[in-house]
Formats: structure tokens, C-alpha cells, sequence
């Protein structure tokens, strides 16, 4: 737990961009991948100039950057490891989220500052489990998501106070056991244990009878077709008093993969549960609403509790279609702005003068808005934002702030006149 008696909010950043809003709209702690050794390859990643401004960004505003290094090594591996965590050592994180013993050991030689915690990749599913690295010198282990709360209270139970236990309470499943897939690296030859997986879960799939190869043969589930590996996402924000109660320290959100606009809304949503909470769990359930609302504004798949009310079966529908619903559309970041209160930012979607759109800010409230003019940087009026990252600055009849994002529902009645 925090200080403060609550516990820590830990967001995914896939970039500088998303750890700075993520950062804003209420994270305690944030974690990132350097451009090696992390298992989201594909994820953009952080190089070192990135690292050493978003440390600093988390720190100027008191909240802490844990770093992944989480593949298990090969023999290939571990001399660029060595210097990989030199180098890591120099940026002062405050945390290394590892799996692999090898890599745990090296951590603790070579960034010996760094707190090291274990990740959900090193199946961590018992409390025997939990003090063994906590005798090795592990901060943090973060519990397998396939332990239910009742397991995770006895863990709590069973263990030193001094270890800290962190769990995924929000984003995507995966099917194979605490994540140890082998999928990937039979289909593509990208091994998702050393950071390539390539979603072969989220494929559509047929059956094939030996004696009549080429000829194959629908799984039905509906009408989009089979998806049979493939989870729904794991959603607890009706849930927090039970998290609570289950002597969790980390709340952790998946997703380093993900948007800018999903991690300020998970990020904003959740902190204002995990404080409402706390405070009375009359508030929380007063304002469970609105935390549905947010949630559903995000892009997610349909949503379940996972393990951690009891083992998943057939009726809780854990597996379903390979669609992603989304309620709202990422427009921009306001980067700063001028003296006429314009705002200045990248267009991360098309939209036009006269659209009303919603100017969501940190601090919980949506503000709609109706947008009066749009300029290039070079000052000349445009109608609309067409191209993707184009910079341009926006006037709306609502003051923007540094930091406040945009976005809009589709369907809504969006370019009404006054």
C-alpha cells in the first residue's frame, strides 16, 4: 500500500506520450519497455532519450517508472543483458519487472538501486512461491492471473508485509497459462517468451479432417465465425471493495499496446474508484455508473472477472468473437496553449469544423464543446483535420488546458449549429 492507505494505480505506457497522459490523469506508477528485453516487441517502446525524459517527467510529478525486462534469456541473450541494465542502472528507474532468474540475479548486481519485482510470466501461484523471492530479495511478485482473490488473501496471509503483491485487475487475457504461450513461436518462429508474440489467440479457426485435407470445417460460435482461443478482457471496476479486501498493493492495468485515449480513460476511471472507495464504499456505489460509462468509452473486447471469483467456465463465457468495441474516438493531446487560448496538437483522427466533440479532462470532468475554427501552423484556416498527425491549432467555445484530450462518440449528434 501507499502511504496514503491505498493502493498503487500502475499504468502501461507504450510511449512518451502515453506514459505523460497517464502520468496526468492519475497514475501512482507507470511501466515501460526499453527497445530490448521487454515482451512487447511490437509495442513502440521507449529508446534511451525517451526513457530519460519520461523518468523525469514521473518523478517531477511523484510518481514512479517500472521498467520490463521480463523475457527468459537465452544463452544469446545475456551479454547484451549486461549492459542493457548498465545502462539502465545510469537512468535510475525505480523498479525491474523480471521473470527469468538469470536476468533477476544480474539485476541485482549490476542496478542494484532498482527495486526488482517478478512478473505474471514466472507463474507465480502460491505463497511457498511468493517467499522464495522475497528471501531472494524481490520487492514485488506480481500474482498469476489465474489465482482468484481467495487464493491472493491467503497469499497475503502467508507472507512477509515487507513483500509487496501486485495484480492485473483491468485489459486483455491471455489463454495460455500466466502467459507462457508457445502459439506464436509454432506458427510465425516469433517466440512471444522473448517479446514477438503475434496473437495467433486472436486468429479464426477451422477444423480439418485428416482423410480430407483442404476441406475445412467452420467451429461455429456466431456469426463472425470461431474464435476459440480467444479471452474476453478482464474488467473489475465493479469490483474494488473485494480487491481491496484481498490485500492487493498494485492495481495493475494491461495494455502497452494501447491508445492514448484508453489509457487516460482506464487510468482517470480507476483512480477515481480506487479514491472514492476508500473514502466510503457508499460513494464507489453511487458512482458505479459513471465508472461503467468511462470504462465503455475505452476500446475493449466484452468483459470478464477472470479467475478471481473461482475457475471460468463455459457459462461465464470467458471466450467469445475477436471484435473490439469502442464508444469514442481519439482526436488529439492539447501540447500547450497560446495566449488567444488556443490549443495546439496532433490530429490523431478526422474531424471538421462545427463538430461537437468533448474535452476530457484529468480531474474526472467531460466538458463538451463545440469547435469554432482550426489553423495550420502556418496560419492558414482549414475546415477540417484530415491527415493523421497533422499539427494544427484548435478554438473551441471551451477553455483547453495543457494536457486535456479530445475525443468524440460516433453517433452522436456531433455538428449541430448553434
Amino acid at each position: 500500500m501507499l502511504k496514503n492507505g491505498k493502493p498503487e494505480l500502475l499504468i502501461p505506457a507504450g510511449s512518451l506520450e502515453v506514459l505523460k497522459t497517464a502520468v496526468n490523469f492519475g497514475a501512482d506508477a507507470v511501466y515501460i519497455g526499453g527497445e530490448a528485453f521487454s515482451l512487447r516487441a511490437k509495442a513502440k517502446n521507449f529508446s534511451r532519450e525517451d526513457m530519460v525524459e519520461g523518468i523525469r517527467y514521473a518523478h517531477g510529478h511523484g510518481v514512479k517508472v517500472h521498467v520490463t525486462a521480463n523475457i527468459l534469456a537465452h544463452n544469446s541473450d545475456l551479454a547484451a543483458a549486461d549492459d542493457y541494465l548498465r545502462e539502465l542502472a545510469e537512468l535510475k528507474p525505480d523498479a525491474l519487472i523480471i521473470a527469468d532468474p538469470g536476468m533477476f540475479e544480474k539485476a541485482g548486481r549490476l542496478c542494484p538501486n532498482a527495486e526488482r519485482h517478478i512478473s505474471t510470466q514466472a507463474n507465480n501461484t502460491n505463497y511457498e512461491t511468493f517467499r522464495f523471492w522475497h528471501r531472494l530479495g524481490a520487492k514485488r511478485v506480481v500474482c498469476a492471473r489465474e489465482l482468484s482473490l481467495a487464493e491472493i488473501r491467503e497469499i497475503r496471509e502467508k507472507t512477509s508485509p515487507e513483500l509487496e503483491l501486485e495484480a492485473f485487475i483491468h485489459g486483455a487475457m491471455c489463454i495460455s497459462y500466466s502467459g507462457r504461450c508457445l502459439l506464436s513461436n509454432f506458427f510465425t518462429g516469433r517466440d512471444a517468451n522473448r517479446g514477438a508474440c503475434t496473437h495467433p489467440c486472436r486468429w479464426k479457426y477451422a477444423l480439418v479432417e485428416e482423410t480430407r485435407p483442404g476441406e475445412y470445417l467452420p467451429v461455429y460460435e456466431n456469426d463472425r465465425g470461431s474464435y476459440i482461443f480467444n479471452s474476453r478482457d478482464l474488467c473489475m471496476i465493479e469490483h474494488i471493495p473485494e480487491l481491496l479486501g484481498a490485500g492487493i498493493d498494485s492495481f495493475k492495468i494491461e495494455g502497452r499496446m494501447k491508445t492514448t485515449l484508453y489509457v487516460a480513460a482506464v487510468a482517470r476511471t480507476y483512480r477515481r474508484a480506487i479514491d472514492d472507495c476508500t473514502e466510503s464504499e457508499e460513494k464507489y456505489r453511487a458512482n458505479l455508473d459513471w465508472y461503467r460509462e468511462e470504462i465503455r468509452k475505452c476500446t475493449y473486447r466484452q468483459f470478464t472477472t477472470g479467475f478471481y471469483f473461482g475457475r471460468p467456465d463455459e457459462s461465464s463465457m470467458v471466450y467469445d468473437n475477436n471484435i473490439y468495441t469502442q464508444d469514442a474516438v481519439y482526436l488529439g493531446r492539447i501540447g500547450s496553449v497560446d495566449e488567444a487560448g488556443r490549443g495546439y496538437f496532433e490530429q490523431r483522427n478526422k474531424f471538421c469544423v462545427g463538430d461537437r466533440i468533448e474535452i476530457m479532462k484529468p480531474d474526472g470532468r467531460d466538458v463538451p464543446a463545440r469547435v469554432l475554427a482550426l489553423h495550420t501552423e502556418e496560419g492558414e484556416a482549414v475546415s477540417s483535420a484530415p491527415h493523421p498527425k497533422q499539427p494544427l491549432w484548435l478554438t473551441l467555445d471551451e477553455p483547453v488546458q495543457t494536457g486535456d484530450l479530445l475525443r468524440m462518440t460516433p453517433g452522436e449528434n456531433l455538428r449541430k449549429n448553434l
